[in-house]
């Protein structure tokens, strides 16, 4: 039983780091990916390359949940995606959403600073607890509503923030380029992208659940099919957005180690996260998002000349608390025992999928 215990205790500490480091390295990464010196990638490339690095990972890992068995890695695969053809079409709409979310997102990092970036893109609690309400019928906690509420003060007070730069009274000061390096940034553009990509993560999240409920198929199996399907979407994005630089540079124009990293990075990492996401309690995730915000806000500042002020720290306060308040349980902290809550389970195994996907 106390080994029982303490490997629970030491899985919950796994899932504390890798969801902190997840979320704040993440950030981080792709803010100085778009605002280094020298040749920028296109970002559409990226996103493609997530997914088939992605794809590839599920594959594996599927092939090792087969018992090591091509025939029955590819038996598993037509069951799924070709004899189920309603089903496979089904997943079309969530893959195209992820797709643009992904390619709003790196357009939200190339001009919102990491901190910025970090505390504006909570918004996807909002937008997702709506599409609960209006799509699943889900109804609301009032402390939910309340913990809403702070979230969208906090998110605005940190904007406000922004917005004071021109005036000389900023929380936070634009990252330093040498002319010609990075998109001239346009922090109006980058908080608009983070709304969509928050909107989308919303209505994709919620879709997919709904879609979720009574399937039997296993978490690396869905990510085979989401990002099977998300390809098509993303060289679309890639021939649309980027078709005039594709032709003339190249699709892998500007990569280097650190751009294969942070491709590496995004999908892989996501895949690590709905692993380890299931011995992660709301508090516990709460924690998580805190931390991540904390230590985007102290690396901007010795990464990217970052000037912290009081608006944006009580801003971000806001935020923080507004995460906390969302995932408390009046039950639980009655003494209700754990587990009891309804369609617990089914909501566990959603959000695993769904953050198999995340950014």
């Amino acid at each position: 039983m106390k080994v029982t215990a303490a490997h629970g205790s030491n899985l919950k500490y796994l899932s504390l780091v890798t969801l902190t480091l997840q979320n704040a390295i993440l950030g981080l990464s792709m803010r100085y990916g778009r605002t280094r010196p020298g040749d920028l990638f296109l970002s559409s490339t990226a996103v493609v390359m997530a997914e088939l690095v992605k794809l590839a990972t599920s594959l594996v890992l599927v092939y090792l949940e087969e018992g090591k068995h091509f025939g029955r890695l590819r038996a598993a695969l037509h069951q799924t995606i070709v004899k189920q053809p309603l089903d496979t079409l089904k997943i079309c709409v969530p893959s195209m959403l992820y797709i643009i979310q992904n390619n709003l997102l790196y357009v939200s990092a190339s001009h919102l600073d990491a901190a910025t970036y970090q505390v504006t893109y909570q918004l996807k609690i909002l937008t997702t607890a709506v599409f609960a309400v209006l799509i699943l019928r889900r109804r609301l906690l009032p402390t939910q509503w309340a913990a809403l509420v702070l979230l969208v003060v906090g998110v605005a007070s940190v904007q406000l923030a922004q917005t004071g730069e021109d005036s000389g009274t900023a929380a936070t000061r634009q990252q330093s380029m040498p002319a010609g390096d990075g998109p001239e940034q346009n922090r109006l553009l980058g908080f608009s992208a983070a709304l969509g990509a928050c909107f989308l993560s919303g209505l994709a999240g919620i879709y997919f659940e709904k879609m979720l409920k009574g399937a039997d198929i296993s978490i690396w199996m869905r990510n085979i099919q989401l990002s099977l399907l998300s390809l098509p979407f993303g060289l679309l994005t890639c021939a649309v957005n980027d078709g005039a630089q594709l032709a003339a540079r190249g699709f892998f124009f500007g990569y280097d180690a650190f751009v294969v990293y942070l491709v590496v990075l995004q999908a892989v990492g996501g895949l690590i996260v709905a692993v380890v996401v299931k011995y992660a309690d709301n508090i516990l995730k709460g924690f998580a998002t805190s931390l991540a915000i904390i230590i985007s806000c102290v690396a901007s500042i010795y990464l990217f000349d970052f000037s912290l002020s009081l608006q944006f720290t009580v801003g971000a306060g806001l935020v923080i608390g507004s995460i906390f308040l969302y995932g408390y349980d009046p039950a639980a902290a009655k003494g209700a025992k754990p587990g009891v809550r309804p369609s617990a389970k089914a909501l566990a195994e959603a959000e695993e999928r769904l953050l198999a996907e995340k950014v």
